[in-house]
C-alpha cells in the first residue's frame, strides 16, 4: 500500500504501540534507570525509550520558613511516580463544558511537603549535556501543580525537541507567600517561601541535571500563566542569575510588580484578626490546620484590596504573589538594577488569541447588531473605528462573537516586556501570538488561556478534548514544540517549518502568528491596541 505524505506524517506524530515493538512500552525493575544525584540514587522507569523520573525531593521545609537542601539517602530511592502538590491545588471549579477541555489532575495527594520534581530524558549520564527545559506551572502563586494537565507531560518534548524537561511542586499560597516578617526575624523570608523554593529547585538542577543527560549550562525556564509570571519573578530575582540562561514567558506578562512590603504585611495583620491572634502567638500558625489558614487569608487578601488604588496590584488584583520585600527581592521589575540581571537572558514572550474571553457564553450568540450594541457601551463613537481595526489586525474575522472576545489584556502586556527586552538587554526577544482554534464544541473555545499547552509539549494525543485530535493540530504542534525546543538549544526558534521568525524591535513589532497559516507580521493590531488604549 503506498501512503500519502499526508497520512505518513499524521503517522510519525503518533507513539509507537507496545505492539509495534520489540521491547514493551514499559521497562521498568530493579536495576532499570537508575541515577546518582548528590542526594542518594534514584530510580525511574522507561516509557517508549524515554527516562521518566518522578516526585523526586530537591528540598525540605517547616512552614512558612526557608526550604533547605533534603537529607541525603542510602540505597535506591523509587521515583516512578508524582510527588505531593501544595494544598489548596483547586483552582477555579468552571462550568461543565470548560472542564471538559481542561481534563484536570487534581493530583496524587496534597502535602506541605511538596517540594519534589519529575525529569523526562532520551539518556542518562554526563556526557549527554542535552538543554536543559524547567517547566514552571500555572495557577498564579496560588494554585495548580505540576501535574494539573495532562499537556504537562514532558515525554513528547524531550522525545521532539531533544531536550532534558523537569516541572516542579513548590509553595503556594499562604504557605508560600504570606509576609509574616514584622513578627519576628524567624519568618523574615515567609513572604517569599515558595519563589525560594523556585530558586531550590534551579540549584538542584544544577547540582543534578548532567546525571540525567542535561546540560547545567543551558537551562531554560519556561511557564504559562501563573508559571509565566514565576519566569518573569525569577528573572528578577538576584538569587537566580546564572541558574538559568533563556527564558519563555506564556501568558504571563502580567507580573508587572511585585507586592509592595506595606501591603503584604497588611495582609497578614488581617489574617492575624481574622483569626484572633496575637502577635506574640504568631508560632501558632505553623500548626493551624491548613484548611483554617487559608480560608483566614483569602478574607483577608479581600479585604486589603478594598482599601487599594488599581496601581498598587496587577491586572488581576490583589493575590498571593511575590513580595519586594527590599532584601530576596530588592527591586521591582522595571527598575534598572532587575533589568541589568537578566539583560543577557534570551526571551520568547507571547499569548494566546483569545484568552479568559470565549467563557462568557453570553457572547457565544450574539448577532453583529447585538455586537454592535455592545461595543457601543465601551467604546461609544469609536466603535465603527474598533470593528474596523479588529477586522484588519485578523482578515479572518467572520463570526460577531469575533469581534468582541480578543484578548486586550495579556497581549499589550507581551508588548509592553518585549519593548522593554528590546531595549535595555543584550539578547534577542522573539514574540509570538498563538491564534489556533480549537473546533471542539463546535469551535466555543477558540485560542482561549492554556490552548497553547498542548502545542508547546507536542501532547495533541494527551489532550483531545482541547484540540480535536485531528491531523491538522499535529501538524501545529510539530511547528510549536519544535520552535520552543530550538529556542532552548540555541535560543533562536527558527526552524524549517516556519516562516522566517524574526527578533522584535518596537520598530519592527515582529510577531509569530500560530495558525492554521503560521506567519510573521509586524505591529499587526497596533491601531486595535491604540484604540484599547483610550
Amino acid at each position: 500500500m503506498k501512503l500519502v505524505p499526508s497520512l505518513l506524517f499524521f503517522m510519525a506524530t503518533i507513539p509507537l504501540s507496545a505492539e509495534s515493538q520489540d521491547e514493551p512500552a514499559i521497562v521498568a525493575g530493579k536495576n532499570i534507570a537508575i541515577v546518582q544525584t548528590v542526594y542518594g540514587a534514584v530510580r525511574g522507569y522507561i516509557h517508549h525509550g524515554i527516562f521518566t523520573f518522578k516526585g523526586i525531593p530537591y528540598g525540605e521545609a517547616e512552614r512558612f520558613l526557608p526550604a533547605q537542601k533534603p537529607a541525603s539517602w542510602k540505597g535506591i530511592r523509587s521515583s516512578m511516580t508524582y510527588g505531593p502538590v501544595c494544598p489548596g491545588n483547586l483552582g477555579p471549579v468552571l462550568s461543565d463544558e470548560y472542564e471538559f477541555p481542561f481534563h484536570r489532575d487534581r493530583g496524587y495527594y496534597s502535602n506541605e511537603n511538596c517540594l519534589n520534581l519529575n525529569i523526562w530524558t532520551k539518556k542518562t549520564g554526563a556526557g549527554e549535556k542535552k538543554p536543559v527545559m524547567v517547566w514552571l506551572h500555572g495557577g498564579g502563586f496560588s494554585s495548580g501543580s505540576s501535574v494539573e494537565f495532562p499537556s504537562y507531560d514532558g515525554e513528547n518534548l524531550s522525545r521532539k525537541g531533544d531536550v532534558v524537561v523537569v516541572s516542579i511542586n513548590h509553595r503556594l499560597n499562604t504557605l508560600g507567600f504570606l509576609d509574616l516578617s514584622a513578627y519576628g526575624e524567624k519568618y523574615k523570608y515567609s513572604g517569599n517561601a515558595g519563589a525560594m523554593d523556585m530558586v531550590l529547585a534551579l540549584t538542584w538542577v544544577k547540582e543534578n541535571i548532567a546525571q540525567f543527560g542535561g546540560d547545567p549550562g543551558n537551562v531554560t525556564i519556561f511557564g504559562q500563566s501563573g508559571g509565566g509570571a514565576k519566569v518573569v519573578c525569577l528573572m528578577n530575582t538576584p538569587s537566580a542569575k546564572g541558574l538559568f540562561h533563556k527564558a519563555i514567558v506564556q501568558s504571563g506578562s502580567y507580573l508587572t510588580h511585585f507586592t509592595e512590603d506595606s501591603i503584604a504585611k497588611k495582609v497578614s495583620a488581617a489574617l492575624l484578626d481574622l483569626l484572633k491572634i496575637e502577635p506574640s502567638q504568631i508560632d501558632s500558625l505553623q500548626k493551624m490546620p491548613y484548611d483554617i489558614l487559608a480560608a483566614a487569608g483569602q478574607k483577608a487578601l479581600a479585604k486589603v484590596q478594598k482599601t487599594l488604588k488599581p496601581g498598587d496590584v496587577t491586572v488581576f488584583g490583589l493575590d498571593w504573589e511575590p513580595i519586594r520585600d527590599g532584601d530576596y527581592l530588592p527591586y521591582q521589575p522595571g527598575e534598572a538594577a532587575a533589568i541589568e540581571l537578566s539583560k543577557d537572558i534570551p526571551l520568547l514572550v507571547g499569548s494566546c488569541k483569545n484568552e479568559y474571553n470565549p467563557f462568557n457564553p453570553a457572547t457565544r450568540e450574539l448577532s453583529i447588531e447585538g455586537v454592535r450594541a455592545q461595543l457601543q457601551k465601551k467604546y461609544g463613537e469609536k466603535t465603527a473605528a474598533y470593528m474596523a481595526a479588529v477586522k484588519k489586525a485578523y482578515p479572518e474575522t467572520v463570526k460577531p462573537s469575533d469581534y468582541i472576545d480578543i484578548d486586550l489584556i495579556f497581549r499589550p502586556l507581551v508588548i509592553g516586556e518585549a519593548d522593554q527586552k528590546a531595549l535595555s538587554g543584550t539578547a534577542p526577544v522573539f514574540v509570538y501570538l498563538f491564534a489556533w482554534q480549537s473546533p471542539v464544541m463546535d469551535g466555543i473555545f477558540k485560542a482561549y488561556h492554556n490552548m497553547d499547552l498542548p502545542f508547546v509539549f507536542n501532547n495533541i494525543g494527551r489532550c483531545e478534548e482541547m484540540t480535536g485530535g485531528g491531523k491538522e493540530a499535529y501538524v501545529m504542534a510539530d511547528k510549536v514544540s519544535t520552535a520552543w525546543a530550538n529556542f532552548a538549544h540555541r535560543g533562536n526558534p527558527n526552524h524549517k517549518g516556519l516562516p522566517v521568525w524574526p527578533s522584535y524591535t518596537p520598530e519592527n513589532g515582529a510577531v509569530m502568528i500560530f495558525d492554521r497559516e503560521c506567519q510573521v507580521k509586524n505591529h499587526h493590531d497596533q491601531e486595535l491596541l491604540a484604540l484599547r488604549a483610550h
